[in-house]
């Protein structure tokens, strides 16, 4: 993993803790209506996101797979116009959560992914192996680190409305 994609995720994680920290457990787990999700759920589907990317990540490695896969745009992941459906995977608890549970869940994520990016010792093999993406198709696996954090700071945005929503009632 370079420098720059390790910077990202650590700055993008960084933001998404300061926006959360300081929130009531109400206001956490607010939801507009049934439609919509709290700041927890999105907190949690990020968890999950992560979790997946990572074993994503260490599938690909281990994966014999000669063809290199030509880098995506990803940028319009940002766009918070065009509404995105999780897949079912990454849907979130229905539950409520306290702001540190989801702390603790981010961190030990975030753990997760890092120890198998450990486990590379040449970064290039990130951008010549690839694993399936459900939305997106084969990327190759640096840019799946990629994607975890632009979809972080989609939903960072995301977070910054729906306290404003919370804010105005």
């Amino acid at each position: 993993m370079s420098k720059i994609e390790n910077d990202n995720l650590n700055e993008t994680r960084k933001r998404l803790v300061n926006e959360i920290t300081f929130l009531s457990y109400d206001k956490f787990n607010y939801r507009n209506d049934i439609n919509t999700w709290s700041i927890a759920q999105v907190c949690h589907h990020l968890v999950l996101v992560e979790k997946a990317s990572a074993h994503a990540i260490a599938f690909g490695l281990n994966r014999i797979n000669g063809n290199k896969k030509e880098r995506k745009e990803l940028q319009f992941v940002l766009d918070r116009t065009k509404k995105l459906e999780a897949p079912e995977i990454v849907y979130p608890d229905v539950v409520p959560f306290e702001v540190q549970q989801i702390i603790d869940l981010l961190n030990y994520s975030r753990v997760k992914l890092m120890a198998v990016l450990s486990t590379v010792e040449d970064t290039e093999i990130l951008t010549e192996k690839s694993a399936k993406h459900p939305r997106y198709g084969e990327l190759p696996l640096n840019q799946w680190i990629e994607l975890l954090y632009l979809h972080e700071q989609r939903h960072i945005e995301q977070i910054k409305e729906i306290k404003i929503l919370i804010n105005g009632n």
